[in-house]
């Protein structure tokens, strides 16, 4: 079997099952072809690379370069698919969109389906990744425009179509201090959001562009952040928030997907801290009648993620 995605799955359930029945049945094989597999690997690599000795299961060094290995051939199977795309469809028009992926869960949903069966001569691909890296990636024309929020911290030149807006607010946990048990939505007066600021948070990584806003906020009241843990997605660090690890500025589109449980919500001031969504492009590039299609169906959404 020479198929990486195939090849690391079943890797990845042997380490979480550290068993290799338990893996097998949860692959839907059996388990002397597992068995089998895994050591037909390692004759072809000369090399031990799973550590069966001790529980749980690990990659030995060398499981570990053959990992990598394993994950640099499907990076670059689907970077080839991308740049063949426009010769294996050549009745097809690509636009490349750039977006962060917490935005992209929520926001693509609203956009993509109704504008591809609008538009069946276009391919979409996604390129999921952090605010500045899509600006360059737009600024080099790797992509062909990018989606994400807070239009006020854009490279000047890129052009921007903003539409809808959501709120943030402090999630605050059962496990801290200020919760106001069989409360759900808070009085924005509730709290001095000052002092909430002083207690510890999780947040996301710098890169992100929640985190700009975030900063901002503990830099306006000229408090130096309490950060016990930083995660590069933001939905980590709302689960976490939930889970009690901290506090949290989340955005309503966020906290909607998490599971219900007991926690209190402190909406901020928008002039405090805002979502804005855009839409934006190279600046002086000719826009092609699709893009410009996407562009205007972007605009018509009505994104306003609200919490009751």
């Amino acid at each position: 079997m020479k198929n990486p995605e195939i090849l690391l799955h079943y890797l990845d359930a042997l380490l979480k099952e550290s068993n290799f029945t338990r893996a097998a049945h949860e692959l839907y094989i059996s388990q002397p072809y597992l068995t089998q597999l895994i050591k037909r690997i390692e004759k072809q690599l000369g090399a031990t690379i799973i550590n069966r000795n001790n529980l749980p299961f690990t990659l030995t060094e060398a499981g570990l370069i053959y990992y990598k290995y394993l994950e640099t051939a499907i990076s670059n199977k689907q970077n080839l698919t991308q740049k063949l795309t426009p010769y294996v469809h050549p009745d097809k028009e690509i636009i490349r969109i750039g977006i962060l992926e917490s935005l992209g869960t929520f926001l693509l949903p609203e956009l993509l389906p109704n504008f591809l069966t609008d538009n069946t001569n276009i391919k979409v691909q996604l390129f999921e990744s952090f605010p500045r890296k899509n600006e360059a990636q737009l600024l080099h024309e790797q992509i062909d425009c990018y989606i994400g929020q807070t239009p006020e911290s854009l490279n000047h030149g890129l052009d921007f179509y903003v539409n809808g807006s959501e709120k943030y607010f402090v999630i605050i946990p059962p496990a801290s201090p200020y919760f106001k048990k069989g409360k759900f939505i808070l009085d924005p007066e509730e709290y001095d959001i000052k002092e909430l600021l002083k207690e510890p948070f999780v947040v996301s990584s710098a890169n992100s562009a929640i985190r700009h806003q975030v900063d901002g906020a503990f830099q306006k009241f000229h408090i130096k952040p309490n950060i016990i843990l930083e995660s590069n997605s933001i939905i980590t660090a709302t689960n976490l928030a939930i889970k009690g690890l901290g506090l949290t500025i989340s955005a309503a589109s966020i906290i909607k997907r998490m599971a219900q449980t007991p926690i209190n919500l402190l909406p901020l001031d928008p002039q405090l801290i805002e979502i804005k969504y855009f839409i934006a492009v190279k600046h002086g590039k000719k826009l092609s009648p699709s893009l410009s299609n996407l562009i205007t169906k972007f605009q018509e959404l009505q994104i306003q993620p609200i919490i009751r």
